[in-house]
């Protein structure tokens, strides 16, 4: 069987070199690295080197023409891929330098076998290729040596693999040019097979190398991936906070406004209640100072009491009342603290501004499937009119709408998170 190119086991290695070439090549269309260039041009190489031996192509004179052209092109790849996988630019560069001047001498020599061939014949192919071989065979060892300065697993693996090519490619050359090609027949054995096992046992090798280099690749995306997903988290958080501690101060400012006014009417039982009503909220506002986020449980105690503070502070009052879908769990939602504030302010000083009496503030939380939906509805006196009793040129400013609706969008940037602030009256 050994003896037999057409036997399968040739067929087979002929076909597992293709197979690994198209791999390499589609590998590199996918992520364009040089390094899987090189591989499969390399294994293609070896792959037409060894066609001449197929049956159907056996004595096929351009196959026998480009036979030792086209394997010193692959020894021309190899130099490369092992620049590149080694990174022998970083860790050795003056070898480096003459590795790179190894892959233009190489190719130099394969043009010289393909004008020896067509002008003097296969014998004298054979003749530059003993010159040729010791000299390479000397300065691959060198060069496998000045490798082990490289440290790392994917190195050893490399040696092995292209010191056993070196050697069995060998013992193939200096087989048939010592002891005859008689020698091997009567063993029912073809040279050829040392040149077969050699590729094949350095290719499984380098294949093991690029499996963890793929690997390797994906685990240090995967990393980088994480990393970036926190750094946005935590910009996220920032950008929350930022928010939040410009919000604060609006609120604050409007609410000691409210005592100030009590105090300048005499009012000091409003007034003593109002700063009893507003140091509990300052508690609950400062005990969830240092959360991004809250039950929806707890903002709705917060923003009751900020309701009582507003009773208080608007004459004759307003009704609050507040429906809640029985299916919604308020533990579980989670949202940015006093969210609901700005709006709920927003429809009391400007619905309510310039209405007599029945002032009504509702607000409704519904579960609509996918999706929680909020909704303020105060029976003022609508937005046309509140523009034109010019409530906007009062101290209150939209900040404080523009930087909940921030916060809530940015909490969910990838969800579906809206606000509509439209006229019903």
């Amino acid at each position: 069987m050994l003896l037999d190119v057409s036997s399968e086991i040739y067929a087979w290695a002929r076909g597992a070199l293709l197979i690994l070439f198209l791999y390499n090549l589609i590998l590199f269309l996918q992520n364009k690295r040089k390094l899987f260039l090189y591989y499969s041009l390399y294994l293609l190489c070896f792959f037409v080197f060894f066609l001449k031996s197929a049956p159907s192509l056996e004595g096929n004179k351009f196959f026998n023409d480009i036979s030792h052209t086209v394997l010193f092109i692959g020894f021309a790849f190899y130099v490369e891929f092992s620049r590149d996988l080694l990174d022998t630019k970083k860790f050795i560069p003056d070898w480096d330098k003459l590795l790179k001047l190894t892959t233009v001498g190489l190719m130099i020599i394969a043009f010289l076998f393909f004008i020896i061939r067509l002008e003097f014949g296969y014998n004298y192919q054979i003749k530059l290729l003993l010159i040729i071989s010791p000299i390479l065979t000397l300065f691959s060892i060198l060069t496998y040596f000045v490798f082990t300065k490289i440290k790392g697993l994917h190195v050893t693996f490399f040696i092995i693999g292209s010191l056993a090519y070196l050697i069995l490619a060998n013992i193939n050359l200096i087989g048939l040019n010592s002891v005859g090609e008689e020698y091997f027949t009567k063993r029912n054995i073809n040279p050829l097979i040392f040149s077969y096992l050699g590729v094949l046992i350095e290719t499984t090798m380098f294949a093991m190398i690029l499996g963890f280099r793929i690997r390797s690749v994906e685990k240090s995306k995967a990393e980088t991936e994480g990393l970036l997903a926190k750094k946005t988290k935590e910009m996220s958080d920032l950008k929350m906070t930022m928010l939040q501690s410009q919000m604060d101060p609006h609120f604050l400012y409007n609410s000691l406004n409210s005592i100030n006014n009590f105090v300048l009417q005499n009012d000091r039982e409003k007034a003593s209640d109002y700063i009893t009503k507003f140091a509990r909220l300052i508690r609950e506002i400062l005990k969830n100072s240092a959360h991004l986020t809250i039950p929806l449980k707890d903002e709705l105690g917060i923003l009751a009491l900020y309701v009582k503070l507003e009773q208080l502070r608007m004459a004759d009052g307003f009704d609050y009342i507040v429906t809640i879908d029985e299916s919604i769990n308020l533990e579980e939602i989670k949202v940015p603290p006093l969210f609901m504030q700005p709006f709920i302010e927003n429809a009391i000083w400007h619905g309510f501004a310039n209405k007599k009496s029945d002032k009504v503030l509702t607000l409704s939380i519904y579960d609509e499937e996918d999706k929680i939906r909020c909704e303020i509805i105060d029976n003022g006196v609508g937005i046309d009119k509140t523009k034109y009793y010019k409530r906007e040129e009062s101290s209150r400013k939209p900040f404080g709408l523009k930087a909940s609706e921030d916060r809530i969008k940015l909490l969910h940037e990838n969800k579906n998170v809206y606000v509509i602030i439209e006229d019903i009256s």
